[in-house]
Formats: C-alpha cells, structure tokens, sequence
C-alpha cells in the first residue's frame, strides 16, 4: 500500500490506482480484522456480565455455562462461513484483478517516460538503452525501435511490453528485426534476423511476486504442489479454522471478577490472539522454506492453541474437583454413638 501511494505522488502511476489498491484489498483486510473484533467483542460482552454478575444470576437460574456457549456457537458459525468465503475466494479474487491492473499501470508508466524521437533508458537501473521513432496513441506500441544492451545492439520494427505470467517479469517484445551482438574493437560480430524477439526488462519484484502468489484462486492452490502454494493453501483454511479456537479461549478469559471489570483480562486476551496470528504467519513462512514437511503444514499451531483454550476453558473445573478431593480427604470420618 504504501509502495502505491508513493508512486502516485512522484506521478509514476494514476492517483485513480490508489483507490482500486484500497479497494481490492478490502477483502484481505477484513479477512484478518473481522476474527479480532469478534474476538474482542466476546471479551468486552461476557465480561461486563460477568463484573455486573448477570452471569452468576444466569447460573442460579440454571442457565449455566454450556448453554451460554451453545447460544456463542451461532454468530460463531456465521462469522466462520463469512472468514470462509473472503478468505477462500473473495480476498484472492481481488488479488487477481489488482495484480493484473497493477501489471497495465506498470507498462503504461515504464512507456510514460519514453519519448519519440529520444534516447531513453529502459529498466531499473537504466542498463538498457532504447530509441523510437514513433508511439502509438495508446502508448503501447513503439516503431521502429533501436536497442542497447551491453554488446547487444537491436533493431525492429515495432516493440511492446508484456509481463510473463510465470516468471512475472517484464519483457519488452521486438518484431521483424535484426541482433547484433559483439566486442567493442573486435571485428567479429555476429548477425542475425528475428520476427520476434523478447529483452527482460525488469525481473518481478517481491512485493508483485507476493502479491502474485496471493493472487492464485483456491482451486489451483489445491492442484498445484510447490510448498509455497500448499502453504498459501494451509494460511487461508488457517484463518477460517481461527475462528472457533480464539472464541475457545475468549470464552473462559473473559471470566473476570466483579471488582476486576470488564477490561481485568483484556490485555493477555489480545496479546495471546496477536501470537497466534503472528505465529500463524510466521509458520507459513516455514513451510514456504521447507522448513516444515508438507503433511503437517499449519495444523500442529492449530492443535496448541486449541490445547490451550481447553486448558482455560477447563481448568477451573479440574481446580474444583481437586479442592473437593481435599476437602474429603480431610474431613474426618463420624464417630459412631459409643455402646451403653
């Protein structure tokens, strides 16, 4: 975002580019902020019943803590199948339509700067020299077309920019024309014709090759087998799996006492979220570097964050039952009435 925003103020892309850049990666934003304000809104709801002690009333009433959690499991469904559906088709579908308006806006920018008639550099870093006679309107298309590249000398008749949908780097195709290639001093060259001819321009940056993988729908994430794919694969059912387990531990943190408020277990609740979701990030990332076999992917980060909601969600009841174990254990025995 902020890549965007800077090349529209230094004017290298459309202003109109950073509205469609906010708006294609709304459905990522709210993929990633939706599961936090359900998270806190649980925190903030269940803990003002219980510092009001509604809960304990509820409880006396016998409304007790199965039947609450029961009730939570509706919207927490509902917000799983919303997570579901941006994670899994709507977040990746606006990553494909922003990757491929960001490719035009790039093409249309690197031609921006070319002007007829002049020398031109090509290319980060301006390694490569380019000369046209002419361009078409639209600024797509060059004509007759002069090209340095260290001892390579090209010319053609016409040259556009494609991005290749593999590599996503960016070439720049010659049509109908002639190589040169050779040692300044040296009069050995070689010659030869082409129809078409294709000079790398600029190789894929991480930040378009991040947005590429991003980009890739569900359904060929789940035919492809590269670890980077299988990882993107696992993040995005990660998220939609996130949800039931933070509503696990929200459950039981937002016990609070009555002199505690609404805010007694706030902070460790989001510091323990903020975890997850770094560590889940984090786990992508070695699974993309194979650092991590493929067959346990996201699911052991999954498992010990559900081991610890279930710890919380628990542990007061296995606390109980050892307090009363005690308490039996030391109570004495009745003294039976003594024979007359």
């Amino acid at each position: 975002m902020v890549i965007h925003l800077n090349k529209a103020v230094a004017g290298i892309i459309p202003p109109e580019a950073v509205f469609y850049t906010i708006l294609y990666n709304s459905p990522g934003f709210l993929q990633l902020i939706l599961p936090l304000g359900f998270y806190i809104s649980i925190l903030l709801v269940y803990g003002r019943m219980h510092s009001e002690n509604e809960m304990t009333v509820l409880y006396a009433t016998g409304f007790g803590p199965k039947q609450v959690f029961r009730i939570t499991m509706a919207p927490v469904t509902v917000m799983m199948l919303l997570i579901g559906f941006l994670s899994l088709y709507l977040a990746p579908t606006a990553a494909d339509k922003l990757d491929r308006y960001l490719q035009e806006q790039q093409q249309e920018s690197e031609f921006s700067f070319v002007t007829p008639g002049r020398f031109n550099a090509l290319g980060k870093g301006g390694e490569k020299v380019s000369y046209a006679e002419d361009l078409s309107a639209d600024r797509k298309q060059m004509q007759q077309v002069f090209m340095a590249d260290g001892n390579v000398l090209l010319l053609a008749e016409s040259g556009q920019q494609f991005v290749d949908p593999n590599s996503g780097s960016r070439y720049l195709e010659l049509n109908n024309g002639k190589r040169f290639s050779g040692v300044p001093g040296d009069p050995n060259f070689e010659a030869m014709s082409f129809d078409r001819y294709a000079v790398k321009i600029a190789e894929e940056s991480d930040v378009a090759k991040k947005a590429r993988y991003e980009a890739v729908s569900t359904m060929e994430l789940l035919d492809r087998e590269h670890r980077v794919y299988k990882a993107r694969l696992h993040y995005r059912i990660g998220l939609f799996i996130l949800v039931p387990i933070i509503v696990i531990m929200a459950f039981p943190l937002s016990h609070v006492k009555p002199r505690q408020g609404r805010y007694g277990k706030m902070l460790p609740a989001v510091v323990l979220y903020m975890v997850y979701y770094t560590t889940l990030i984090t786990a992508r990332k070695w699974m993309e570097q194979g650092d991590t076999p493929e067959w346990l992917g996201l699911w052991w980060l999954h498992g010990i964050f559900l081991s610890i909601g279930l710890m919380l969600m628990y542990w007061p009841v296995i606390q109980l039952k050892r307090q009363a174990k005690k308490r039996a254990a030391i109570t004495p025995a009745p003294v039976g009435e003594g024979h007359a």
